[in-house]
């Protein structure tokens, strides 16, 4: 291949990417994919997967294309399917219109496709070129890839702190330590994720909705009669202390209360009868919810990409135990005193080699604060260390909240 056209191999596979993004807030639990349909090195159709059960991306393009497919390039950042799903194989309707080439910027790590896509295309006489911008085409789906090779979601933990490092006043008072466009940032976060998880401590000191009050596109209210997806809230309560007439309960969207105790708790029913979907997450002995049961519970429901939004004890414990991928935490600049409460509750931390580094990943204004978007250092070997130990988890793998 000449420089020119590994050139306009880029050019075009970072188009696709650019599509794939517009699908950022839409397709779950599918991935984002982005198709470009190229002949003579014209761009003759576009397309992005926009929600799921809908026609995929490289589906949409073919059908804008039409005839003109007939011996094109497809620029796709995913591998094409496969499998007969809730739409037909994409790599059948590829062949079908005479595709010469596919080009792509990853291998699907669905087991039903890994690979298998890639060699129905080659046995068809498709020529086929994989990994072109795979980094950018992975960092567009990581709750989808970590679903499916793991088990488990994507974590992110939202936090927002003063600089001198302080959630909320020693009275409990939060409302407001960041700004209108740090606020307006979070709903966006919010809109990409496929479940929301905080403490019944946050529930009961701030009672807040968790929920997506703007279009995250235009970043406005949304339009009178359309209403941006919400995802499910996730309570972590583990004795079922959440109020029946608590805010979250009464919004549009699913609630689900994950507890440490049984539906023989008289608590139990009446939350149902509120709207609440209850479940046990009960490790061995302790009496706390499990984490990482948790966590895979809600990636058997198809999650992605799960925010946390929780107080210093639920955010403590979940960076303790290795199950946060990024920490996402908005610093204002303002100062809360020593008598406010702090970032994280990480008790036993008493020696300089105990500290828990984090790797800076982006910082960017937004407003009048500090956007910081980090990564335990040790992450990926804790988190291991998570897995395996999952099945019959001590203590110090659950949390009291």
């Amino acid at each position: 291949m000449s420089q020119v056209d590994a050139a306009e191999d880029a050019r075009f596979m970072a188009r696709a990417l650019r599509l794939a993004e517009r699908g950022l807030y839409s397709t779950d639990p599918n991935p984002r994919v982005g198709c470009l349909l190229v002949r003579a090195g014209e761009i003759i159709a576009e397309a992005w997967h926009e929600r799921a059960g809908e026609p995929h991306a490289e589906a949409l393009a073919l059908r804008q294309a039409g005839e003109r497919a007939q011996g094109a390039t497809a620029y796709v950042t995913l591998e094409p399917c496969c499998h007969q799903g809730r739409t037909p194989p994409c790599t059948e309707a590829l062949i079908k219109a005479g595709v010469a080439r596919v080009v792509a910027a990853m291998q699907d790590p669905n087991p039903r496709v890994a690979g298998q896509g890639f060699a129905r295309l080659r046995a068809a006489g498709v020529l086929v070129e994989a990994g072109l911008m795979q980094a950018e085409a992975e960092a567009l789906n990581p709750g989808f890839i970590r679903r499916m090779r793991d088990g488990l979601p994507w974590v992110r933990c939202k936090l927002a702190m003063s600089l001198d490092g302080r959630t909320a006043m020693a009275s409990g008072e939060s409302r407001w330590i960041t700004s209108d466009a740090a606020r307006a940032d979070v709903q966006r976060l919010r809109a990409r994720s496929s479940a929301i998880v905080t403490g019944i401590g946050t529930v009961l000191a701030d009672n807040p909705a968790l929920n997506v009050r703007i279009d995250p596109v235009t970043g406005r209210p949304p339009a009178t009669g359309s209403a941006p997806r919400q995802p499910p809230r996730v309570v972590l309560d583990s004795q079922l202390r959440l109020p029946s007439d608590a805010r979250l309960l009464a919004l549009p969207g699913q609630t689900l209360v994950m507890t440490a105790v049984t539906a023989e708790h008289p608590r139990w029913s009446s939350l149902e009868a509120a709207g609440a979907e209850v479940l046990a997450c009960i490790p061995s002995r302790t009496g706390q919810i499990d984490l990482g049961r948790a966590l895979r519970e809600l990636a058997h429901r198809e999650c992605n990409e799960v925010l946390i939004e929780a107080g210093p004890r639920l955010a403590g414990a979940a960076l303790r135990c290795g199950w946060i991928d990024e920490l996402w935490l908005y610093l204002a600049p303002h100062l809360m005193g020593d008598a406010a409460r702090g970032l994280f509750h990480l008790p036993g931390l008493e020696r300089m080699d105990e500290r828990i580094g984090l790797e800076l990943l982006d910082a960017r204004q937004i407003g009048g604060d500090l956007r910081l978007r980090l990564r335990p250092r040790e992450g990926v070997e804790t988190m291991a260390t998570g897995l395996a130990a999952t099945a019959g988890q001590e203590a110090g793998q659950g949390v009291h909240v």
